[in-house]
């Protein structure tokens, strides 16, 4: 697999966008409580990754009909799929002043898209 980075600035990497809207006081208070039980910036990060991981549901697994796409959405609901989950973590490590970007892999229950 290839990489291919969009920009080449780092800070492009760190901005707050409508999807990645880190500004948002309920992802400022989260990061705060993660940043403050962190050992180090890798434990940060580990935590991070965990509590999307296990905090939120993927809405495929709990059949919601719901769609967030936001990290804001994301963390008020509880729940997202794959490219939601991944705007909360972008959402928080930016707030962390981590540059985070994204890479997706489309997945497919059978050998076709129309098979969900």
């Amino acid at each position: 697999m290839n990489l291919v980075c969009e920009s080449q600035f780092i800070n492009d990497y760190l901005i707050v966008t409508e999807e990645i809207d880190y500004d948002h006081y309920l992802i400022a208070e989260l990061t705060s409580k993660m940043e403050a039980s962190s050992q180090d910036q890798v434990d940060f990060i580990k935590k991070s990754y965990e509590y999307v991981r296990d905090e939120i549901d993927h809405s495929w697994d709990i059949q919601s009909s719901r769609i967030t796409c936001s990290a804001s959405e994301t963390l008020i609901h509880g729940e997202g799929i794959c490219y939601a989950k991944a705007n909360l973590l972008c959402a928080i490590l930016r707030r962390a002043g981590i540059p985070s970007g994204f890479c997706y892999q489309r997945l497919t229950i059978g050998d076709t898209p129309e098979t969900g």
